[in-house]
């Protein structure tokens, strides 16, 4: 067995004979196929095989039984085998199963058809199941319910938000009320407490104010009686000096007189106190 080379064989000796090592696409229809509860429904997959050439044991199995037949033919019997393990899945499961979840029904197809070509040398690339129908309208009720359904859960979810936001709403309306009283108490509390603040202050600027000018007043009399005091002074100060001039002028008076009048009756009584005592001795 040569996979994929050339050999050269002595004619009338020897003889060749090719198998394909393509990868086969075939659709695998199932016509209505009755599942377990009784449905018949129609499923078509999509299945990749091919014959492996890198594993001899696959490989001779697969010439034991292809050997001398063509690529169609090979496939025909893959074909057949997918579709008859694909029947068996369909008998054992339900509508909903088979459409609800493809990937479960691909991945059963795909292991149970893999463990039985893998003997005829084939193995089973991918399987997909491609699409799912039924004459009995059972799918279309199905999709009827989940439609409604679907409607029912969306009219349900409409009315939920709706009534959230509602709640919403009213909830932003209250915490906006709140919030609006609490800034008005703040701003009351915020007047009030600037209202204190100022009456404190006028208090201590009055308070100063007046002490500032009971302090003006207290140094204006002081200021005055200084003044007054410094008047006083000027006035003894001057009549001190009136004094002394009434003084001086007396004085001078005095020596005046003393000169004009007591001086000359001085020599007088000095001449006859001298006469005398001439006349007596």
């Amino acid at each position: 067995m040569i996979a994929g080379g050339r050999v050269f064989i002595i004619p009338c000796v020897q003889q060749i004979q090719r198998i394909s090592l393509n990868t086969l696409t075939l659709n695998v229809k199932s016509d209505k196929v009755y599942t377990r509860h009784g449905v018949p429904i129609s499923v078509t997959g999509i299945a990749q095989m091919k014959i492996q050439g890198q594993n001899k044991q696959m490989l001779a199995a697969a010439c034991q039984m292809f050997m001398g037949k063509s690529e169609s033919e090979i496939a025909q019997i893959a074909l057949e085998t997918l579709e008859g393990h694909q029947r068996a899945i369909i008998a054992h499961l339900t509508v909903e199963e088979i459409y609800k979840d493809r990937k479960k029904f691909s991945e059963q197809v795909f292991k149970v058809a893999s463990s039985d070509l893998v003997n005829m040398g084939i193995s089973v690339v991918s399987y997909t199941l491609k699409d799912v129908h039924d004459d009995q309208d059972y799918l279309h009720s199905l999709g009827k319910g989940r439609t409604a359904q679907v409607q029912k859960d969306a009219r349900i979810g409409e009315a939920e938000n709706k009534r959230d936001a509602v709640i919403r709403e009213a909830h932003a309306m209250q915490e906006k009320i709140s919030a609006q009283y609490k800034n008005e108490i703040d701003m009351a509390k915020a007047q009030r407490d600037y209202e204190l603040k100022k009456a404190a202050y006028d208090i201590e600027v009055n308070t100063k104010r007046a002490e500032s000018e009971m302090a003006y007043q207290l140094q204006v009399a002081k200021t005055k009686q200084c003044i007054e005091s410094e008047k006083m002074q000027v006035q003894v100060v001057e009549r001190a000096q009136q004094i002394m001039l009434q003084e001086q002028e007396i004085t001078r008076k005095e020596k005046e007189l003393e000169a004009k009048v007591k001086k000359p009756l001085t020599c007088l009584y000095r001449l006859v106190k001298s006469f005398i005592s001439l006349l007596t001795s």
